[in-house]
């Protein structure tokens, strides 16, 4: 193959434990440029942690980092690139930013009509979709489309429908191609062979992930700096709960988690069923019990942004129910479902 290859990847593109560099040099591919999202090529940033442009140290490869200055490759990025191969490992959430980068990947590919090439692979939470659908005045890195919280779509079946949909700058299409999974439908657990990035390290943070992400907009831990994070949730009051837990810097994981060094109180969810899957109920008690403390530190902005509207927030304060709440959903859950058929490739979920 005499094409210019770039990837989009991360420490989550392996091929039978081999990076996919590694795999497609090995097989005379001619590589000549490595884009990294959140958390780096090798996966070791912090959440939110700036990532620099580099070089990898073992192939001499350029690095561009798309979680820095820029988010979007320039056009001199991919000005001596003839295809783009996709593939990281996501976990089917709408704030989860490797489709951001996906996304910008394939506005960039558009813009300097270059190839893009998406290696699927299996959605962890791809058996339903439930939460709010984003609205366009929420729109942002963590959140750029009009999709529920969990979106219920594998990143192949997501890239053709921001393609079809026209979701793309001025309504552009990219030359995409989606590389299908074998042997894998929405009914099919799947457990991650490698954490997709350094706070989400099982299958159960994986799951929990949905719910418990709305706490990163408050003072409350779920767990951050510990070896179990998204799988507790904690607060320095001793009537939060009977489970305590003390965050710490950790290398590679959290370097300055929320709560450093507290002691917090709270619950272990390591042993949840897990059977609600998405849920409003881990985050309605603890604003009941803490919401009104200063100390609960509510970022109304930025749970706004992870929600993708302003109206959940409203109903927690006007204390609604989860069920009051996501009976508001169905309309527009409904509508999506019908989006969501034009674009599976695989077998719909048993429910």
């Amino acid at each position: 193959m005499d094409k210019k290859v770039g990837l989009l990847v991360n420490h989550s593109s392996l091929v039978e434990g081999t990076h996919l560099l590694d795999t497609l040099l090995s097989k005379r591919i001619n590589v000549i440029k490595i884009f990294a999202p959140e958390h780096g090529f090798r996966g070791k940033h912090d959440a939110g942690e700036r990532v620099k442009s580099d070089t990898d140290s073992k192939t001499g490869l350029p690095i561009v980092s798309l979680y820095g200055k820029n988010k979007k490759p320039g056009k001199e990025h991919l000005a001596d690139v003839d295809i783009i191969v996709f593939d990281i490992q996501d976990v089917g959430v709408r704030f989860y930013t490797y489709i951001s980068s996906m996304h910008y990947m394939m506005e960039a590919c558009a813009e300097t009509a270059t190839k893009i090439l998406v290696l699927d692979r299996p959605n962890p939470n791809g058996d339903y979709f439930d939460g709010p659908i984003l609205k366009p005045d929420y729109k942002s890195f963590v959140g750029m489309h009009p999709l529920p919280v969990v979106h219920g779509l594998t990143v192949g079946e997501l890239a053709q429908m921001i393609n079809g949909e026209g979701w793309l700058t001025e309504g552009l299409k990219c030359d995409l191609h989606v590389v299908k999974v074998k042997n894998w439908n929405h009914s099919t657990p799947y457990d991650l062979p490698v954490k997709p990035s350094p706070n989400l390290p099982n299958y159960t943070s994986i799951r929990l992930y949905p719910s418990l992400c709305f706490f990163e907009a408050s003072n409350v831990s779920v767990g951050r700096g510990t070896y179990f994070p998204f799988q507790v949730i904690g607060y320095p009051d001793s009537t939060a709960g009977e489970f305590t837990f003390t965050p710490r810097s950790i290398d590679g994981m959290s370097k300055h988690p929320k709560q450093q060094d507290k002691k917090c109180y709270g619950i272990d969810l390591r042993r949840e069923p897990l059977t609600h899957r998405f849920t409003l109920s881990y985050f309605i008690s603890f604003y009941k019990q803490f919401g009104q403390d200063e100390r609960f530190g509510l970022n109304k902005r930025w749970f706004n942004l992870l929600a993708g509207d302003d109206q959940l927030i409203k109903d927690i304060r006007a204390g609604l129910s989860e069920e009051e709440i996501k009976r508001s959903w169905k309309p527009d859950l409904e509508e999506y479902s019908k989006l969501r058929e034009k674009y599976l490739l695989y077998g719909i979920e048993y429910n």
